[in-house]
C-alpha cells in the first residue's frame, strides 16, 4: 500500500493493470487481484486521476459543477474539500481540508480512521467558524452529498458545486495540496502511531500557510494573500 501510494501520487493515471506492472519490474511479486483490492481499501480510483476515497449514494442530490471558466479573483469566492490517504508504518488514517481556491489557505483539516461523514462535516463547521464563501465544491462523494453536510452548507447560506463525474481538475487546487503534503511531509516521515501523523501534519499546515512561499502566489504565503484578503473585505463591507 505505501508503493502503491508513492507510484499513484506521481503517476495519478495508473490502473491496476499498470500499477501491477511497475511493482513487479522493481521486483515485487504481486498480481492484479491483490493490486485491484489494496486500491479500494486505498480508495484509489483506477481510471480517473484522482484518489476516489469518496463514492456517491444512491438517492443523495448531485448538484451541478458552477466554476466552469469562472475567474477566481478573490478570496472566500470559492473554497473546495476533499479526502485523502495518509499511510502510517502500519495502517493508515485518512485526512480531509478545506481549502480557500484563491490563496490556497488551508482554512481547516481533520483525521478519521474511516470514511465516514462525521470529520469531514467537522472540518466544514470549522471553517466556517473562519468566514463564509460564496461557492463551496466538492466531488460527487456520499461524504459531501449528505443531507448532513449540504445542509450546513444551505444553513450558512453558501452555494453548492459538485464535480462532473471522473472530473479530477474540476478540484484542482486540494489535488496541488495533497501532492504537496505527500511529497514535502508525509513521504519523508515514517508516522509510527496516528497521534505522530496528526501532530506532524498539524506542524507542516502551519507551515504551509504562514511560511512557505507559493511560486504561483507570487512567493507570498497562503496566510498572507489569505488574510490581506479577508481585511480588504471587512473594510469595503
Amino acid at each position: 500500500m505505501r508503493l502503491i501510494d508513492e507510484e499513484y501520487t506521481k503517476y495519478p493515471f495508473y490502473g491496476v493493470e499498470k500499477m501491477t506492472a511497475i511493482l513487479r519490474r522493481q521486483g515485487h511479486t504481486i498480481n492484479p487481484k491483490r493490486i485491484r483490492r489494496l486500491m479500494r481499501l486505498m480508495g484509489l480510483e483506477a481510471i480517473y486521476p484522482k484518489p476516489n476515497l469518496s463514492k456517491a449514494a444512491k438517492g443523495h442530490k448531485i448538484y451541478p459543477y458552477l466554476l466552469r471558466d469562472v475567474s477566481i479573483d478573490r478570496v472566500d469566492q470559492v473554497w473546495s474539500t476533499d479526502i485523502t490517504y495518509i499511510r502510517l508504518k502500519q495502517g493508515f488514517i485518512y485526512l480531509v481540508a478545506v481549502i480557500d481556491w484563491f490563496s490556497r489557505y488551508v482554512l481547516s483539516y481533520e483525521f478519521s480512521t474511516t470514511l465516514d461523514k462525521e470529520f469531514c462535516i467537522k472540518a466544514l463547521q470549522d471553517a466556517l467558524k473562519v468566514a463564509k464563501p460564496e461557492i463551496f465544491n466538492t466531488d460527487q462523494g456520499s461524504q459531501f452529498t449528505s443531507d448532513a453536510f449540504t445542509g450546513t452548507l444551505k444553513d450558512a447560506g453558501v452555494t453548492i458545486s459538485m464535480d462532473g463525474r471522473g472530473r479530477a481538475l474540476d478540484n484542482i487546487f486540494v489535488e496541488r495540496l495533497w501532492r504537496t503534503v505527500k511529497y514535502e511531509r508525509v513521504y519523508l516521515h515514517n508516522y509510527e502511531t496516528v497521534r505522530e501523523a496528526i501532530q506532524d501534519i498539524g506542524k507542516y499546515f502551519n507551515f504551509y500557510n504562514n511560511i512557505r512561499p507559493h511560486m504561483s502566489l507570487d512567493y507570498q504565503t497562503p496566510a498572507e494573500i489569505y488574510l490581506d484578503g479577508f481585511f480588504q473585505r471587512k473594510v469595503l463591507s
